[in-house]
């Protein structure tokens, strides 16, 4: 007898698996350290996923409409515009490539660690530091005079630009308010705004003031490389560390305990019905969706956690440091828009960087660093290989003693650092424990004596009860007291009979 068997069609069982695949599959979030799959901690802080879409035509691919009107405008540009200069023949050639190479940014690159005001814009992000990266590259495999000629297509002013390094550490010893005033300039905000922004990005106290200290040992370190870094020591601690860095560290670190104190409760756009909810969600959308306390000291730190530190705060002082040598190398002010759109280019790379160094040091389930991160550390190094190519007659005077004990102290005072946020750490989760066991004893006796209050039938009749059982033991005192007036008069008695 044969038996007719349907086999079934090998397409349908795959889509039906993975229908149940899909059924079964459930988004996750991710919480730091909770979750027991080692690739979710990574792709938290590489690729993370948007949660709670309100508006899903924002976060839909669009890639074909996104090629089709990127063609249409390349044709449309590249056919009408007049290409009878060869200098705007080059500049439109560069502005197209980089267009298009952040479009590919769009769609190619991850996320990152931050999906607000939208993913696409942390990939633009990624995009234009690997852009950088790129050119820095070609810039290291060129001679001087080519670089120079590279900025001066760039910025034409600079060909009349003449260095003009202000002398800080001159007759130290006039201390009068109209020169501490006069030092008030420009990048004295731009220290305080600065300092701001990097206790956002790292909400650490104890972090922020071993780098603005450390920073005063590298100038003093360097200072016979740049005659800038030598100033007066009221310049150096009061006005840079305590007004300017110290202000700027408690303003970025007071935002944080704000942001950390709110509950965010997202509402999606649709249900606001008012125009003006509507536009103040949408400017919303531009801040943090989520404000969580970081924890870069554990009581348990290892040697490994020094090292991260020590390395975080070397990096750290190698970024400022090319931003000194690079001005004074190829001449250009320190105002110049060169030098402040590669800070501000910086300071957009450092955010993501900064997250993902994080979670990497203090996440035993992460063991890669985030992509972010690792082009950032890459910038700074080529930076740092650039200056010491061309400004090589310049390194020839380095004292080597004055690098070793700046690199000496950093590591010491990174240690310094690590160990005693983590016994302050320690001690304040003492006393938190403490404090919580003490307020949980005091509830229970508040308790008690509520429940004795309501309750006194009950006291009295565990009194008696009591009372009871010590009278007939014989423990009493009012037993003892009446025993022994029974036996006094008796003996009274006695005696009056004998006399009788």
């Amino acid at each position: 007898m044969i038996a007719l068997v349907s086999v079934p069609n090998p397409r349908s069982v795959l889509a039906h698996g993975q229908q149940e695949n899909m059924a079964t599959r459930r988004r996750t979030l991710s919480t730091g350290s909770d979750h027991s799959d080692k690739s979710d901690h990574f792709c938290h802080i590489n690729e993370r996923a948007v949660d709670d879409i309100s508006l899903e035509f924002f976060y839909k691919p669009h890639t074909l409409t996104l090629l089709a009107v990127s063609v249409i405008a390349l044709l449309y540009y590249a056919l009408t515009r007049n290409d009878s200069k060869a200098e705007t023949n080059i500049w439109s050639a560069v502005w197209v490539v980089i267009f298009f190479f952040l479009v590919v940014s769009t769609l190619a690159f991850p996320n990152g660690p931050f999906t607000r005001p939208h993913p696409a814009i942390w990939r633009m992000v990624f995009g234009l530091s690997v852009l950088y990266s790129m050119f820095l590259l070609a810039v290291l495999f060129q001679n001087y005079s080519d670089v120079k000629e590279i900025i001066y297509f760039l910025y034409p002013d600079l060909r009349d630009w003449e260095p003009d390094e202000k002398e800080y550490a001159v007759n130290c010893s006039d201390i009068t308010v109209t020169r501490l005033w006069s030092h008030m300039d420009v990048f004295a905000f731009g220290h305080f705004w600065g300092w701001a922004l990097r206790a956002l990005l790292v909400r650490h106290y104890g972090i922020c003031w071993t780098v603005s200290l450390t920073w005063e040992v590298t100038e003093v370190a360097f200072a016979h490389l740049l005659p800038n870094f030598a100033e007066c020591w009221w310049d150096a601690l009061i006005l840079d560390v305590l007004l300017c860095n110290g202000l700027g560290i408690w303003l970025g670190m007071f935002i944080c305990r704000r942001l950390e104190m709110r509950n965010y409760q997202w509402e999606s756009i649709r249900d606001i019905h008012s125009t003006t909810g509507k536009i103040r969600r949408a400017v919303l959308q531009f801040t943090p969706a989520s404000w969580t306390h970081v924890r870069w000291m554990d009581p348990n730190s290892t040697y490994m956690r020094v090292v991260a530190f020590a390395i975080l705060v070397v990096v750290w002082q190698l970024v400022d440091l090319n931003t000194f040598f690079l001005k004074h190398i190829f001449y250009f002010g320190a105002g110049h828009p060169l030098s402040v759109t590669r800070l501000l280019l910086l300071a957009i790379i450092s955010a993501p960087s900064i997250r993902q160094y994080y979670t990497y040091v203090t996440d035993t389930q992460c063991r890669r660093l985030g992509t972010q991160c690792w082009m950032f550390l890459f910038i700074t190094f080529t930076e740092a290989i650039i200056c010491i190519k061309f400004g090589l007659q310049l390194f020839k005077k380095t004292q080597i003693t004055y690098v070793i004990c700046w690199l000496v102290l950093l590591f010491l005072s990174s240690i310094c650092c690590v160990y005693t946020c983590a016994y302050t750490a320690k001690r304040s989760q003492i006393q938190a424990d403490q404090t919580k066991k003490d307020l949980k004893t005091e509830k229970t006796e508040k308790t008690e004596t509520t429940n004795n209050i309501q309750n006194p039938s009950t006291e009295h009749k565990t009194s008696a009860s009591g009372d009871s059982d010590v009278i007939e033991n014989g423990d009493s005192p009012i037993s003892n007291g009446y025993n022994f007036r029974r036996r006094s008069a008796r003996r009274a008695d006695n005696s009056v009979s004998q006399k009788l």
